[in-house]
């Protein structure tokens, strides 16, 4: 953790030399973002409720989704530009060299101070929405909305992770990863109940999103699940974030095995 927080440093100071830039990279993050919040209150806007689920319900979800997203993605940085900034240059030489684990060099590679913007968005989202769909925030509650969103910051970095791995058998995986992490976010901001049964299936079971999004947040609301899943599963369903977490480094671990340097 030392070293880690010593490597994240060192990146935030590099970015706060051009304070600037990074003041306007994190509003751009808190703007973009805020144009997705936007289509959202303009579907419910149009429609009014959405199968019963009004909108304060889904700005939870959104907001939920999107702390979660913005802390992976800081953290994430250096997975997602692997192929293209260490793999193809060579420079993953210099990280096997050191006598420090390479995953841990990677999460401190590229701190991005801009997903903050992000971060802070998804905040203000969760405010607005829990406020709006009557949230009480007792111990148990908050205590289970920490829990959710440390489930799914290890979702989306095992799904960077997972990006990684892909990148030493084909340097531009960036696409098939932003499927998964991009298009999860957009999937889980919404309530899984609104879905095709297949779909349901493949955000439980293939890529755990339900598990730290979907299930989690019944509860928060006080809502049972349309679905008939039992109230105990939003308990424990975040820990399918960090199973995700594990079988990735399992194919990490299998890449570096694999990697055999470009020769420069």
């Amino acid at each position: 953790m030392a070293l880690f927080l010593r490597l994240a440093r060192a990146s935030l100071s590099g970015q706060a030399r051009y304070p600037g830039s990074a003041l306007m990279l994190t509003l751009g993050q808190f703007l973009v973002t805020g144009i997705e919040v936007a289509a959202v209150w303009a579907l419910f806007h149009r429609f009014g409720d959405v199968q019963g689920w009004r909108i304060g319900e889904v700005a939870v979800f959104y907001g939920l989704v999107n702390c979660m997203f913005a802390i992976a993605d800081a953290l994430g940085r250096g997975f997602d530009v692997l192929g293209t900034q260490f793999l193809r240059t060579g420079a993953f030489d210099r990280l096997l060299l050191r006598p420090r684990p390479v995953w841990l060099q990677l999460m401190g590679h590229d701190v991005r101070v801009s997903r903050l913007g992000r971060q802070l968005q998804g905040l203000a989202v969760l405010a607005w929405g829990a406020a709006q769909a009557g949230v009480a925030w007792s111990v148990p509650a908050v205590a289970l909305a920490v829990f959710a969103v440390a489930g799914g910051v290890a979702l989306f970095l095992g799904i960077l992770v997972l990006q990684g791995a892909l990148s030493f058998w084909t340097v531009e995986s960036l696409e098939i990863a932003n499927v998964l992490t991009y298009g999860g976010v957009e999937a889980a901001q919404y309530p899984l109940a609104l879905y095709a049964r297949w779909f349901r299936w493949l955000l439980t079971f293939a890529v755990p999103l339900a598990c730290v999004a979907y299930y989690p947040v019944l509860p928060i609301l006080g809502r049972a699940d349309p679905l008939g899943a039992p109230a105990w599963v939003g308990w424990v369903s975040p820990l399918a974030g960090f199973a995700f977490l594990g079988a990735s480094s399992f194919f990490w671990r299998s890449g570096v095995r694999r990697y055999a340097s470009t020769g420069s």
